[in-house]
């Protein structure tokens, strides 16, 4: 009998708006939130890389998952990113969300001490787990070792996932090999394998996959959506062919200037008619006027 894996669907690694003075503006997002869950999401990937996190102090992550939930979004429909280089950092922000009732986490490792052991990062997490004592918290490890430095192993998840498999439920993926995310699917049957990667998806998902945490969701949720919906289904075939055209050409021109976040950003923008949506906050530098008139020359381009 196939194991159903803890979280499945589509989650949008929301970009994180900020006010003229650089603060993250919860009326945007929450505004972009039921955007996105009327597009069709599943839940709201918060507070991630895209969400520009690390540049972020911690007591402006808490402020601003709780103005996200002040104004409608259900704290079920969250999956905020609490993971830090220190574990008491983690440990509070983890607390914080699941005293505001959100129980799902992406958590990246601890990623300032690069060539660290698996017997390091289980103790790490480890003691995480421990230190939170919450039987209601779910944990998507996060594997981006382009970013981090750190690489979640199949060794690792496999003893975490045997110390804590109510806790430890899945895995984003955002490394780009898919290969790992097929060993992953043939290692761990229900562990929840979740692309980074918005054309990975498809593959992903007739593969045996939960889903997706992605960038390009931030405009395009609705054909992942009909990805997800239809991956296995030969009548939609026609319909899920279509999506995937449109999220390769979303995806491709989210890369295409160098800076994959400020360009969703100034997607965004567009898209909403907000030109304040394209702000970044440092180090982060916004698209500028050149590039910005050649983005919404593609948008057009693609839309039409």
């Amino acid at each position: 009998m196939t194991t159903v894996p803890a979280i499945t669907g589509v989650y949008c690694a929301a970009a994180t708006p900020v006010t003229k003075d650089g603060r993250p503006d919860a009326d945007r997002l929450a505004a972009h939130c039921h955007w996105l869950l009327d597009e069709g999401c599943h839940g709201i990937a918060v507070l991630g890389t895209t969400g520009e996190a690390n540049s972020f102090a911690p007591d402006e992550r808490r402020t601003l998952l709780e103005g996200v939930i002040a104004r409608g979004i259900e704290p079920s429909e969250l999956m905020p990113g609490t993971g830090s280089t220190a574990i008491g950092e983690t440990v509070a922000l983890t607390r914080h969300a699941l005293d505001l009732g959100t129980t799902r986490v992406v958590m990246l490792p601890p990623y300032y001490y690069k060539g660290v052991s698996d017997d390091g990062l289980f103790a790490a997490y480890a003691e995480t787990i421990e230190r939170l004592g919450d039987d209601r918290l779910q944990i998507v490890l996060y594997h981006i070792p382009q970013m981090s430095g750190v690489p979640i192993t199949l060794g690792l998840i496999e003893r975490l996932v045997a110390a804590y498999p109510r806790t430890v439920v899945g895995v984003k993926d955002s490394g780009g090999d898919f290969e790992n995310m097929k060993a992953m699917l043939a290692a761990f049957p229900g562990f929840a394998v979740l692309a980074g990667a918005d054309p990975l998806l498809l593959p992903l998902l007739q593969a045996g996959g939960a889903g997706c945490i992605t960038a390009t969701s931030n405009i395009v949720a609705r054909s992942l959506r009909t990805v997800f919906d239809g991956a296995r289904d030969e009548a939609r075939k026609a319909a899920v062919e279509a999506a995937q055209a449109r999220i390769m050409a979303y995806r491709t021109l989210s890369n295409s200037f160098g800076a994959q976040i400020p360009t969703i950003k100034a997607m965004v923008a567009a898209h909403r008619r907000d030109p304040q949506w394209a702000e970044t906050r440092p180090p982060l530098v916004c698209l500028g006027e050149p590039q910005l008139a050649k983005l919404e020359a593609e948008l057009a381009r693609i839309a039409a």
